[in-house]
């Protein structure tokens, strides 16, 4: 019970986020925007370090100073899988006027909801591997780091559904009803993604601390490649450096009080 919980809390905070279409008008404040995105690059980088690249190199500690090799190859791993998922995957990062990916006749908004999805594949992944380390009661992982990892997650999924929601009501026309629905189906990957890594523990003990680094990859080539980036766009890109240090020391703060 305490699993399904952990695994459904990202989901709920994407959830929780996309319901901001029922209470506000228009889409969020330029300045809160790049605020929000500037912490949830921060909650994500702070999760790649302590949460998942450290307990990879201390769990490869008998390799002696090779030990950085499993974080090293899985990270690179994960960037590259992202990279290819940017190749292949049609999609339109908000605010963008040009589709990434290869052309084709998709809605704007389904590319909007390819793009928030295809940014959520690592998170669900990494909680997903973290629980799968806490579960087969490795000594790196416990399960109340797992949950920081959760939680921190969850945190800054809420603007992330905010994001989604808000400008397909303002500027696509949507209803409300239907706002609120594109915003939870971006979110609904990681649920999904962290289940079947749980359903896969058995399998992946030996990969273990590769499967983390991975995770890590993919999520900082998610913050590099399109976070950091649009919180630094345009006036006020201070608020997103801002946004940037409380998410990371938040998500610090978590892990090593909760870890």
């Amino acid at each position: 019970m305490e699993v399904a919980a952990g695994l459904l809390l990202p989901f709920l905070g994407t959830s929780l986020g996309a319901a901001c279409v029922f209470f506000l008008k228009n889409e969020l404040n330029p300045k809160i925007q790049k605020a929000l995105l500037g912490f949830a690059s921060g909650v994500m980088v702070a999760a790649s370090v302590w949460s998942l690249l450290i307990p990879a190199m201390d769990m490869s500690e008998e390799m002696g100073k090779f030990a950085f090799i499993p974080a090293a190859a899985g990270f690179a791993l994960g960037m590259g899988f992202l990279f290819l998922m940017d190749m292949v995957i049609p999609h339109l990062h908000m605010g963008a006027e040009q589709s990434e990916g290869p052309k084709c006749s998709l809605k704007k908004t389904t590319m909007l909801v390819l793009a928030v999805t295809l940014h959520n594949i690592p998170e669900g992944m990494a909680v997903g591997v973290v629980f799968s380390g806490a579960l087969l009661s490795s000594q790196d992982i416990g399960l109340a780091g797992a949950f920081a990892l959760s939680i921190g997650i969850a945190i800054q999924n809420f603007p992330e559904g905010a994001v989604i929601s808000l400008p397909l009501r303002s500027e696509e026309g949507m209803s409300r009803r239907k706002a609120f629905l594109y915003g939870v189906l971006s979110g609904v990957v990681e649920p999904l993604g962290a289940l079947v890594t749980i359903l896969l523990s058995s399998f992946i003990t030996p990969v273990l601390p590769y499967l983390l680094a991975f995770a890590a990859g993919a999520m900082l080539y998610v913050v590099v490649e399109e976070l950091i980036p649009e919180a630094s766009q345009g006036e006020h890109s201070n608020l997103g450096t801002l946004g940037f240090a409380a998410g990371f020391v938040l998500m610090m703060i978590l892990d090593v009080a909760l870890g």
